[in-house]
């Protein structure tokens, strides 16, 4: 019967890949960094590098983020694992990505280490990235937009007070649709939005009144039964 050595169970490598969401301009956009080594010298990518044998998974993400574009005190959750053998061209690396939504008016981010640039891409311009890297940022696009039409995790995207029209303009990019406005104030009408007086600043347009979203408030609703969120 053929059997493989036990000492070549220990020869592969791991890594981790942090996929950071934001959303501005009506866009949702990805973090990424332009590589300045090799494999894969100036190309984009997500931000990622190996563990190190002493380093717990979450740990490694957030020095990975950190070291790479400035990011800290970031709440990232484990997504997916990849583990093509053939998806590093020198040799077996399992990574295990996380992904995180970020307002990107509350952070600044910069290059650093060996991270020669940063940008947010909008999702759907993202161009051929290193390594498998456009399959991880795909995969855990799809994760986000299946959280989005259940989970309220729009909001970690949304600034703090919005309007209802970047609401819908979010939730239109994310699924490339075009969504009619009366339906979609249907859809959020069992949202605890909290309506503020003021509204829209330094718009070439009537401004629009301000809302934000009462999480506390959603909680109790859904503990009681009396609040879903389904879009």
């Amino acid at each position: 019967m053929y059997r493989i050595e036990f000492s070549n169970f220990f020869t592969s490598a791991f890594s981790v890949d942090c996929i950071i969401f934001g959303y501005s301009e009506d866009k949702i956009k990805a973090l990424l960094i332009k590589r300045s080594v090799k494999p894969f010298e100036n190309y984009w990518a997500v931000p990622g590098d190996l563990v190190y044998p002493d380093e717990d998974l979450p740990q490694a993400a957030e020095r990975v983020l950190f070291e790479l574009t400035g990011l800290k005190n970031v709440e990232m959750h484990q997504s997916e694992t990849f583990g093509n053998p053939k998806r590093h061209p020198e040799g077996r690396v399992i990574t295990i990505s996380y992904f995180a939504l970020i307002r990107i008016e509350d952070f600044e981010v910069k290059a650093s280490s060996w991270a020669e640039e940063v940008s947010w891409v909008p999702i759907f311009e993202v161009p051929k990235l290193a390594f498998d890297h456009n399959h991880i940022l795909n995969s855990t696009f799809n994760l986000l937009c299946q959280k989005l039409q259940n989970d309220p995790i729009c909001f970690d995207l949304l600034p703090d007070r919005f309007t209802l029209n970047e609401f819908q303009k979010l939730y239109e990019y994310a699924f490339q649709v075009e969504m009619d406005k009366a339906n979609f104030r249907k859809k959020i009408k069992n949202i605890p939005l909290v309506a503020h007086e003021e509204k829209q600043k330094n718009v070439n347009h009537r401004p629009a009144k301000l809302f934000s979203f009462n999480k506390e408030n959603f909680e109790k609703l859904t503990e009681l039964g009396d609040c879903r969120f389904k879009m």
